[in-house]
């Protein structure tokens, strides 16, 4: 009988616990990162300069979670300058408290205070990134996110041998915020950086940097999942690896279907997941991006490198030159951005249409002082069904604009050139596998349409991710209303947030 009744109490603490064990699998963990703002010097280029960093490192880390983990990051700004960090791709159910965009749903964290922000994931599964949201400190502000399938599950492809994060980045000689500064008083272009980087080498083409080129090892006949990252301030970038296929198989923290490919081009501010398998013979080769430009802006005309180097005693020269690796330019701005009227769209001070209709994509005449997307902000009842079409313009130096909601990830249904038509374009729409993305790319005097369902009540950020636009006021507000419950209403905010200047 007592052995009987020990087994009943053995038997009950373990349900319990596996109960218990089940319930916070079901949560995700929570994980705690203090990231330190503060000015350290770097040489590249062959000089000495100060940049801000976080934690001492240019990129800076890595944060690695599970799909539906929460993460609680105290940011301290030892620097000079009020700072805010975004979290790019991540939803923040309810929660714009810990968006990050400066002056729209925070203050700048001043020099010498601190600020927690809690980081929710939710359905993110993939590469995201993170980044500081003022003026120009993303910079060298700014690192990966890993999100990693929940613990039981894996990825929808065979799971890879390794993986490897090539953030996408560049150096400036100058004092980025003083470039814009001066920009910006004067109204002329800003200057340009002065190198690409791959994981903060600008790597064998750029003085004084062969030493350093980044290397990625490889064995032969292993795959490999690259997590690569744009964190370019205004130049969209060609990726490629000599004499190496790419299959894709996602992008901004979601899958795809799979995509083969010799080169990707990505936008800045846009993450995707690649697969390459180490198939050729073992020797080095070269990992290249050099930019796509299809203005009359002007651009850092250069490019990076890095290196894939085969493991073992066959792999230690360089047997591909860039001649290699072919980047063949497409013929792929936004001004303005309008809603279609599907129902439950609500919008009441966003015009549904053009304020007047000209030949967005043709002879612009002295249609110059059109407004830009930073007229009013798009206002929506919560659940609604929104469809935006982002139409590109001729007005000023027409070319392609990387555009990033905050809040939300969106489908691209729709894509096209010229002027889009009401009518006859929606009749192309993809309804069927469109994917899903937080950052997409309008092309040159053409047009997108995204769908999403307004599911995340707050203030959500709306931009164009060319630094230089986003600068000059390329941007907009979301704003989705509360529904009828506490669960589907904005939380109540933090208890501390950081304070406003007074000036």
């Amino acid at each position: 009988m007592g052995l009987e009744k020990m087994s009943s109490t053995s038997w009950f603490s373990g349900l319990i616990f596996l109960n218990s064990l089940l319930l916070c699998m079901a949560a995700g963990q929570v994980h705690y990162y203090d990231f330190v703002l503060k000015e350290t010097n770097f040489t590249k280029l062959c000089s000495t300069k100060s940049i801000l960093t976080v934690n001492g490192s240019f990129p800076g880390p890595t944060i690695r979670v599970h799909k539906g983990d929460t993460v609680f990051v105290n940011v301290h700004n030892q620097g000079k300058y009020g700072v805010t960090i975004h979290w790019h791709g991540v939803r923040q159910p309810r929660n714009p408290w810990s968006d990050g965009p400066e002056n729209i749903t925070q203050c700048p964290i001043a020099p010498n205070t601190s600020f927690t922000q809690e980081v929710i994931f939710s359905t993110e599964e993939g590469t995201l990134w993170w980044h500081a949201h003022s003026d120009w400190t993303r910079a060298t502000v700014h690192g990966a996110i890993i999100i990693l399938p929940k613990p039981g599950t894996t990825y929808p492809f065979p799971k890879p041998y390794a993986e490897e994060t090539l953030i996408l980045g560049e150096w400036y000689k100058g004092d980025v915020m003083a470039i814009i500064t001066e920009a910006l008083a004067t109204g002329g272009d800003p200057n340009i950086s002065d190198a690409f980087t791959i994981n903060g080498q600008p790597g064998d083409l750029y003085n004084c940097s062969n030493g350093t080129t980044y290397r990625l090892p490889v064995y032969s006949g292993k795959t490999y999942l690259l997590r690569i990252i744009n964190s370019i301030m205004n130049e969209e970038q060609f990726f490629g690896i000599a004499k190496h296929n790419l299959t894709v198989v996602g992008s901004d923290g979601a899958y795809l279907k799979p995509i083969n490919t010799n080169y990707i081009m990505i936008t800045p501010g846009q993450t995707m997941d690649v697969l390459v398998t180490a198939n050729q013979s073992p020797s080095l080769y070269y990992i290249a991006s050099t930019p796509f430009a299809d203005t009359t802006a002007p651009f850092d005309n250069t490019t990076t490198t890095a290196i894939l180097q085969y493991k073992g005693p066959s792999g230690n020269r360089l047997s591909a030159s860039l001649t290699n690796i072919s980047f063949v330019t497409p013929k792929i701005d936004i001004l303005q951005a309008y809603y279609r009227k599907l129902p439950r769209v609500f919008a009441s001070n966003f015009p549904y249409q053009p304020l007047y209709y000209f030949n967005f994509t043709g002879d612009v005449g002295n249609n110059t002082l059109y407004p830009a997307l930073a007229t009013k902000a798009l206002t929506v009842n919560y659940n609604d069904a929104v469809e935006i079409v982002l139409q590109g313009t001729n007005v000023g130096a027409a070319e392609n604009h990387p555009m990033h909601l905050h809040g939300f990830s969106f489908y691209v249904v729709g894509m096209g050139s010229g002027n889009f038509n009401n009518k006859t374009d929606p009749k192309s729409y993809n309804l069927i596998d469109p994917p899903e993305v937080n950052t997409v790319g309008v092309p040159k005097n053409g047009w997108v349409t995204i769908r999403f369902i307004a599911d995340n009540p707050g203030v959500w950020f709306m931009h164009c991710h060319l630094e230089r636009h986003a600068s000059r006021g390329m941007d907009t507000v979301l704003i989705v209303k509360n529904g009828g419950t506490s669960a589907t209403s904005i939380r109540p905010p933090p208890k501390y947030m950081p304070p406003c200047s007074k000036s």
